[in-house]
């Protein structure tokens, strides 16, 4: 058990967090604790099942499965998955189901297939229309994940994903059942390609006319080359490295490439838990209690002390609000005050998930923020009690994983750091406030030279007219700031911007002064380029980056925390609109007209679940108010 003192900041911050959330956490608890006594006391749940209902969830299984479904013995395990073949990210997920049902079944459970959940990917969609319905994919999975768990065959779950909004989508639906333990069970990175800064290079010549398609196609391939995840350090390996420092992956799963011997053995160990950590087994662990304020408080300075992907201060705080937890910015502004950098990851450095792995990942990485009492080591996790089981790593020994601590440190200092000698003082993100409203800022892969800019406005209410300019030369040899606004949760699904990311390095690179404030998001792979995002409140609710115009002076200094425009905004009405209902429509957008119409903010989570307004009853899909928190 970690026995370090925990810094008073991080203390304060949890203790704050706590009261603030006091009653809806009591809620959800309560729910939970009921729910997981009507397991404990009346067996396996599909035992409750009227004989229709449990000869409808048998009757495809096979004979040996469908004997034991038919009883009341064994738990029964859900898989839950995001596969597909179409994404490298999740093609691997294509042999789980077997492989997971076998090694149920040896653990004495049986596992059935729940269900699927859609898994898109926002490097395809990025400046294409089908990025306007990616983060609102986050929510329609955490339903996805609900409709498969809603059948109440099941003690416990395995959640099968990766990237971007899956992973928080797995876990906002998993939360809703709380009473059902559940375990992630990654498919890990693929091996590295072409080097990062061959890639970014080669992105920044493509956007100068310097290379042609089929050249930068060629890149591009030889950077996503082969199934696994993307390997840059972006949303989907900051959501791996967050779930783990959460206690929801066996220790050390996280960065274990596909299809290796010891990637299979430690699928096998996660199904096997899942048996174990079960209603019936003798380490009952509920998902609800695994996540609680240190938990996620831990997966906050986790994403500072790795200069991780900013969708996170959206993402974290929609996982939190489901547990009946409420997280704010300010939180995690006074987080980034105390937690140092210590990883030095595409695109805040030029190596990639596997360098990190290979520098000790995340045995070292987790043991130094608990060494320096950054990290609560007295949590729950599915592995066991304390954080410090995951100082371990896992190897192979007659083809079975086994955990053995690390002693030694970072094996490359050039991506892995201790708290002693880290690459900054402070964590890698920044909350700003000023008279614009608040935004986020990723301060780990600018150049100190760049964290302050203050320079005329050029506005955009489209990203593609932003292009448009820097082709057509508008905006060479000169300083600004690119305002690119009706991209929040309501406008338009929040889209990612990271086409904007290349032509905006490429005017940065020739000395121009150059940055962008929007209430949209940015890519989890950008970074060089200064940035205020996820503008609250949006253009589409009168935020006040509506009335900004061409030649206001804009300061955005990401050091000091603050966003301001230098112009007198009174008096002035909106420019501009949201594109209307009928214009946006296409790509399957007109499907999702509700939810333009019911997101909330993006410093409450940009969730349609009204994440300041209540948490959901412990599978039971019903609101339940949690009151003022």
């Amino acid at each position: 058990m970690n026995a370090h003192a925990i810094d008073p900041v991080v203390s304060a911050v949890i203790d704050r967090i706590r009261e603030r959330s006091r009653e809806g956490r009591t809620a959800y608890l309560e729910r939970v604790a009921a729910a997981g006594r009507e397991l404990r006391d009346r067996g396996p749940a599909r035992g409750r099942l009227a004989c229709a209902n449990l000869a409808h969830g048998f009757a495809a299984s096979a004979p040996d499965d469908k004997a034991d479904l038919r009883g009341t013995a064994k738990p029964g395990v859900a898989i839950v998955t995001s596969y597909n073949d179409m994404l490298s990210a999740h093609q691997p997920y294509e042999t789980y189901p077997p492989e997971l049902k076998r090694a149920v079944r040896a653990a004495g459970g049986v596992a059935q297939v729940a269900g699927g959940v859609p898994a898109m990917c926002d490097g395809i969609t990025q400046g294409r229309a089908g990025m306007e319905l990616s983060l609102y994919s986050r929510d329609v999975i955490a339903m996805a994940t609900a409709i498969a768990l809603s059948h109440d065959m099941f003690d416990a779950s395995l959640l099968l994903g990766v990237c971007d909004k899956i992973v928080p989508g797995l876990l906002i639906g998993a939360l809703h059942f709380g009473h059902l333990p559940a375990i992630f069970v990654p498919a890990g990175p693929m091996s590295s390609g072409l080097p990062n800064k061959i890639k970014a290079r080669s992105r920044q010549e493509f956007a100068e006319g310097k290379i042609t398609r089929l050249e930068m196609l060629d890149a591009e391939a030889k950077s996503y080359h082969s199934p696994g995840t993307c390997t840059f350090y972006g949303t989907a390996n900051s959501n791996q490295l967050l779930i783990e420092v959460m206690g929801l992956h066996l220790p050390g799963a996280t960065f274990v490439n596909p299809h290796t011997e010891l990637r299979h053995a430690l699928t096998e160990a996660a199904a096997r838990r899942a048996v174990e950590i079960s209603a019936h087994g003798d380490e009952y662990t509920p998902l609800g209690e695994v996540v609680d304020e240190k938990a996620i408080v831990n997966a906050c300075v986790a994403l500072l002390a790795s200069g991780g992907s900013t969708n996170h201060t959206l993402h974290l705080v929609a996982m939190a609000a489901a547990a009946g937890i409420t997280l704010t910015w300010d939180d995690l502004a006074d987080l980034s005050k105390v937690v140092p950098l210590l990883t030095r990851m595409y695109p805040n450095g030029q190596a990639d998930v596997n360098h990190f792995q290979a520098a000790g990942g995340m045995a070292v990485f987790i043991g130094e923020l608990l060494d320096a009492g950054l990290l609560h080591g007295d949590v729950l996790t599915v592995a066991g009690r304390g954080l410090d089981l995951y100082r371990s790593a896992p190897s192979l020994k007659d083809r079975s994983p086994v955990w053995e601590e690390r002693t030694a440190g970072s094996g490359d200092l050039d991506v892995l750091r201790p708290v002693a000698e880290p690459f900054s003082p402070d964590g890698g993100i920044h909350i700003l406030d000023g008279d614009l409203g608040r935004a986020v800022s990723k301060v780990s892969a600018v150049k100190p030279e760049h964290l302050v800019i203050e320079a005329p406005a050029r506005v955009f209410d489209d990203q593609l007219d932003l292009l448009r300019a820097f082709e057509a030369g508008e905006l060479d040899g000169q300083d600004f700031v690119a305002v690119v606004r009706y991209q929040g949760p309501s406008a338009n699904g929040m889209p990612e911007l990271h086409k904007l990311t290349p032509p905006l390095a490429v005017l940065l690179d020739r000395g121009q002064k150059v940055a962008i404030v929007t209430d949209g998001r940015m890519s989890g792979a950008s970074g060089k380029v200064p940035a205020a995002i996820h503008l609250s409140p949006e253009a589409a609710h009168g935020g006040p980056i509506a009335l900004v115009r061409d030649g206001d002076v804009i300061r955005l200094d990401s050091a000091a925390g603050t966003l301001t425009v230098l112009a007198d905004l009174s008096g002035r009405t909106p420019e501009g609109a949201p594109l209307s209902d009928a214009r946006w429509a296409g790509t399957g957008r007109e499907l999702f007209q509700a939810f333009r119409r019911t997101v909330g903010p993006a410093e409450r989570g940009a969730s349609v679940f009204g994440a300041a307004r209540g948490v959901m009853g412990v599978g039971s899909g019903r609101a339940v108010d949690a009151g003022s928190r």
